[in-house]
């Protein structure tokens, strides 16, 4: 399938965002101008509603139709905000999925062969999904039951792609990254993902000298993160390559513990170091673990779109982290 970007408006939901803004960057280097890429706001647009997702199919390019959609927008957030907010993640990400695909549709996608590019969730696999995770896979089971709710909306959305392929002919893209990190990534403790938090805790305890850091859970569960540029390219390729909604897994296939990631951190903050990195970081085992390893099967989107991820996992690393130290400023503005 080739694909040609010269010419494309594109919609980016969650544009402004932390992979959004990659993704952006991906789009201008494929040759897309920017007056050609549309970001709603939120305070513009509720994606949670039908009314503006009517509205910003119509307003995005005033007299031209929206080539490509690319739903990145989601309220998401670590474990502790999943158990807090089930009801509002499930509700707000179904539905802005729900409405804005059925707008793709009534917006005349199918006719004019527009695309809709559709992120997922790891948090969709079931609980004890076989070890790398594949794609067939992905109805074997009930979700790690902390993130399940989000999980299982952005499952569905999945579903709804396909079947209006079937029924509607609209040309749908699912693609699934497993947990990013990078720059600009959000570093607030309540909100954030593990990677950024943990780079906070470590720089924010070794300034203020703390002579230990406490993590949540034991450390046994394990994860695979992908670097967000490489996140970024995986998106495009999707949107350039897939012809329908086969779900395609975006990682590295590299496994990591959450006891070895927390050492890693705090030796490349400077938190700690071989010799000491036992007696400063400390687990709180009455917090939970989540689910207990991920790790993808990345063979589909090498074969089928020929991509693999490029940025080496301490190198993204650092990288983050010296983003953080050089932008604190930023970090704390966006919280």
């Amino acid at each position: 399938m080739s694909f040609d970007w010269s010419g494309k408006r594109v919609v980016v939901t969650g544009g402004a965002g932390f992979l959004g803004s990659f993704v952006q960057e991906g789009l201008k280097a494929r040759g897309v101008p920017e007056s050609h890429i549309f970001v709603p706001r939120r305070k513009d647009f509720d994606l949670t509603t039908e009314e503006a997702c009517t509205r910003l199919y119509k307003e995005a390019f005033p007299g031209n139709k929206v080539d490509v959609m690319i739903h990145l927008a989601a309220e998401v957030g670590g474990i502790g905000a999943n158990r807090e907010n089930p009801g509002r993640y499930f509700y707000a990400n179904m539905a802005m999925a729900l409405h804005l695909i059925e707008q793709a549709r009534l917006d005349g996608f199918a006719d004019r062969g527009a695309v809709f590019v559709q992120t997922g969730t790891i948090c969709a696999y079931p609980n004890l999904t076989p070890v790398p995770f594949k794609e067939e896979n992905l109805w074997n089971g009930y979700p790690e039951v902390t993130n399940a709710p989000y999980g299982v909306a952005k499952k569905a959305a999945w579903q709804m792609l396909d079947a209006y392929q079937q029924q509607y002919g609209l040309h749908g893209v699912y693609a699934l990254p497993v947990n990013l990190y990078g720059p600009r990534d959000n570093f607030n403790l309540h909100s954030s993902h593990v990677i950024p938090a943990l780079i906070r805790k470590c720089v924010e305890a070794q300034e203020r000298g703390d002579e230990f850091l406490e993590v949540w859970g034991t450390g046994s569960a394990s994860r695979e993160f992908l670097y967000v540029e490489d996140a970024a390219d995986g998106i495009l390729t999707a949107a350039e390559k897939m012809e329908d909604p086969t779900p395609i897994n975006l990682g590295t296939n590299m496994e990591i513990k959450i006891r070895d990631l927390v050492h890693l951190i705090a030796r490349l903050t400077g938190f700690a170091d071989e010799d000491t990195i036992e007696d400063k970081i400390r687990w709180d085992s009455t917090k939970p673990d989540g689910q207990p390893r991920r790790c993808l099967d990345v063979s589909r989107a090498k074969e089928m779109m020929g991509w693999e991820a490029k940025v080496g996992f301490e190198e993204g690393l650092e990288r983050t982290i010296a983003w953080f130290r050089a932008h604190r400023n930023d970090a704390d503005a966006r919280m």
